[in-house]
């Protein structure tokens, strides 16, 4: 027996059983934790419960503006925008819309969120509206906002949840990580409208956490302590959402706490690198009959623990046909990643070249090939 004994703690050595962590114990009343690439869902809690998101509002106010304004607009702070509860800048202070997101993102503005509003809609209404559509095109559907800044309002409302969509797709655009990203800035004005201060990002993760890179803190009585974090770390995104934490501090233990918990849990995969990855697609009144196309990105799987990366695999989603012009770089169609047969990603299959409209014989007889077979095909 001893004997056994030895040799079953020598393979155990040889080979550790790995303990998987234990989900935390959060203080906050909700939150949700995922892998930001493929949208997986790592832990959640009251994620879909009703809730006030603070000045989490102003991810939505910002991506509404990187989407609709140029950052080069000029602002001009108006009274009631310099009159709102919380606001730093003063009536007729004119800066870039750059400087007015960077500064209303880390410093958490109110003010500034009005300007943004009362730039790109007839009035702040109409622009909560706005804000409210483009939600729920994200498939934030529970979401109204009444304000964009997210001073208390019982009409303004979300949830983990939707929180998290809202962050996942703002994430995506590279104005929007620059500026959450931002520890400390000089607030630059324009002309001798006022005089350059420095901001610094109420997200205090971003100098204490390793691998915190956003988002966006969030604060009332009602609201209690919010926080939708973002951390990067050996190539993988998590992208977090706390709502409702007792005290200012505890959004952010709570933030670590499940950033903590995730990565471990997740690990990336590299797959065959885009060069290696080609589609061709053929084309209606061109110059020439058919233009190349590769994916945006190089093959990378995230799984979780326990997956294995032979169930991993990809197929192309590609017209057969598409019309003159074409630009170099114009999305074709999409790379589909798949685990188990169940889409977890896409990445944009772009073109190689540039094509005119014109004349192919070829593209001719092509087309005509098509509008026979086509259907039968499928």
């Amino acid at each position: 027996m001893n004997w056994f004994r030895i040799a079953l703690a020598a393979i155990l050595c040889l080979f550790p059983i790995r303990a998987l962590a234990s989900p935390p114990a959060l203080a906050s009343e909700a939150a949700i934790l995922i892998e930001a690439a493929s949208g997986r869902v790592l832990y959640e809690k009251n994620a879909d419960r009703l809730m006030y998101p603070a000045s989490m509002t102003k991810i939505m106010t910002c991506l509404l503006a990187l989407e609709n304004a140029n950052l080069q607009d000029t602002i001009t702070i108006s009274p009631a925008a310099a009159g709102t509860e919380y606001a730093y800048l003063e009536a007729g202070q004119r800066l870039t819309m750059e400087e007015l997101l960077t500064e209303m993102m880390m410093e958490s503005d109110n003010g500034a969120s009005v300007a943004v509003a009362e730039h790109l809609a007839p009035s702040v209404g109409a622009f909560a509206q706005r804000m409210t559509d483009r939600a729920a095109s994200l498939g934030a559907g529970k979401t109204r906002f009444a304000n964009p800044n997210g001073l208390p309002d019982a009409q303004h409302v979300s949830t983990a949840r939707d929180m998290m969509k809202i962050s996942r797709f703002a994430w995506s655009l590279p104005a929007f990580r620059r500026i959450v990203g931002t520890s400390r800035h000089t607030v630059q004005f324009l002309g001798s409208s006022g005089k350059p201060w420095e901001a610094k990002n109420t997200n205090r993760l971003l100098d204490s956490y390793l691998g915190m890179v956003g988002i966006k803190t969030g604060w009332t009585d009602a609201a209690g302590g919010c926080l939708a974090g973002a951390a990067e770390r050996n190539g993988i995104t998590l992208i977090s959402i706390v709502m409702n934490a007792p005290d200012a501090q505890t959004r952010f233990a709570d933030t670590a706490a499940l950033m903590d918990y995730g990565f471990p849990m997740v690990r990336l995969v590299k797959g065959p690198v885009k060069e290696q990855l080609q589609r061709t697609v053929w084309v209606h009144d061109g110059t020439t009959f058919e233009v190349t196309a590769h994916p945006r990105a190089d093959i990378r799987f995230t799984l979780f623990e326990g997956e294995s990366e032979r169930r991993c695999s990809y197929h192309f989603d590609m017209p057969r046909f598409i019309h003159a012009p074409v630009k170099q770089g114009d999305k074709l169609g999409d790379l589909v990643l798949t685990y188990d047969g169940r889409e977890v990603g896409r990445i944009d299959m772009i073109a190689d070249t540039s094509l005119g409209k014109g004349f192919s014989p070829i593209a001719l007889l092509l087309g005509f090939y098509d509008s026979i077979l086509g259907p039968l095909l499928g």
